[in-house]
C-alpha cells in the first residue's frame, strides 16, 4: 500500500497525474531499455512499462537489456553485449509493434577506474553513443531512440569503482554531448532520435535522501541507486520522455 501511495504521489508532484495526458497516437510500440545497474535492477522497467500503459502506449512488449557496471564501450557494435540487443529486438519484432530504444548511459563511463573504458572522455562518450545508434536504426530502419541524461549520484561515490567529484563532473560533461548528437539526428534522421529525461539529475540531487539507497564504500556512505521511492519516479521521467517522443513521430 506504501508503494502504491508513493507511486501516486510522484506523478501527481511530478507531472499533474496521468489522466491529463491525451491518448498516445494509434501505433502498437515495444521498448528496448539500455543501461547499466540502475536500468537492470530495481524493477524500474517494469514501472515505466506501467505507467506508459496508463498514459495510453499500445506497448506490446519491452526488453530490460540493462547490465550492471557496463559503459557505453559495453554496448558498442559487435561485442556480446550488442548482440544480445539484436537478439532481444528480433524476438520482440514478432509482436508487431515499433521498436523504441530508451537509452541511459554514462554513469559507468564518467568513474575515474574499473568499468570498461573508464574514464571516457566526453567526445569519446559522444562518439560511442552515435556508433551505437547508428548500427541500431541501420539494423532496425523503422525504429526510434530516445536518450536520457544520466542522473545524480553523490561526490563521495566509491565501491568496486571509483567515481568521486572527478566522475561528478565528468558525467555532467556528458549532457552538452547528448543535445548536441540529439540534434546532429535531427538534420540527418528526421523523428528517428530525441532527446529523453533532462530533469531527472537536478530532481534527485535535490531529494537524494528520500529517492537513493544509502551504500557504504570506500569513502562512506554514498548514494547512486534508486530506492522503492525513487524507481518510480525515475521510471516516470523516462516515460514522460518516451511518450512524448511516440506523439512527435
Amino acid at each position: 500500500m506504501k508503494t502504491i501511495y508513493l507511486k501516486v504521489f510522484l506523478i501527481l508532484v511530478c507531472w499533474g497525474g496521468v489522466s491529463n495526458w491525451a491518448p498516445a497516437q494509434a501505433q502498437q510500440v515495444n521498448v528496448i531499455y539500455i543501461g547499466d545497474s540502475i536500468t537492470e535492477g530495481g524493477g524500474i522497467t517494469a514501472v515505466a512499462d506501467s505507467d506508459l500503459k496508463e498514459m495510453g502506449v499500445d506497448l506490446t512488449g519491452s526488453s530490460n537489456q540493462g547490465h550492471s557496471g557496463f559503459t557505453t564501450v559495453n554496448f558498442l557494435p559487435g561485442t556480446e553485449t550488442f548482440k544480445q540487443v539484436e537478439a532481444a529486438c528480433d524476438k520482440l519484432k514478432s509482436n508487431g509493434g515499433k521498436l523504441m530504444f530508451s537509452v541511459m548511459l554514462g554513469t559507468n563511463d564518467s568513474a575515474i577506474k574499473g568499468p570498461l573504458g573508464s574514464p571516457v572522455a566526453k567526445e569519446q562518450y559522444y562518439k560511442n553513443l552515435e556508433t551505437i545508434i547508428d548500427q541500431l536504426l541501420k539494423d532496425f530502419p523503422k525504429s526510434m531512440v530516445v536518450i536520457h541524461r544520466p542522473t545524480w549520484y553523490s561526490s563521495n561515490t566509491y565501491n568496486s569503482a571509483m567515481y568521486l567529484q572527478e566522475g561528478l563532473g565528468r558525467l555532467q560533461s556528458y549532457y552538452p554531448q547528448i543535445k548536441h548528437l540529439t540534434r546532429a539526428y535531427s538534420q540527418t534522421n528526421i523523428g528517428k532520435v530525441y532527446l529523453g529525461d533532462t530533469k531527472a539529475f537536478h530532481y534527485f540531487k535535490k531529494h537524494y535522501q528520500k529517492l537513493l539507497r544509502p551504500e557504504n564504500g570506500h569513502q562512506g556512505v554514498f548514494y547512486l541507486h534508486p530506492n522503492e521511492t525513487g524507481v518510480p519516479a525515475l521510471a516516470m521521467f523516462w516515460s514522460k520522455a518516451i511518450y512524448k517522443a511516440i506523439n512527435r513521430n
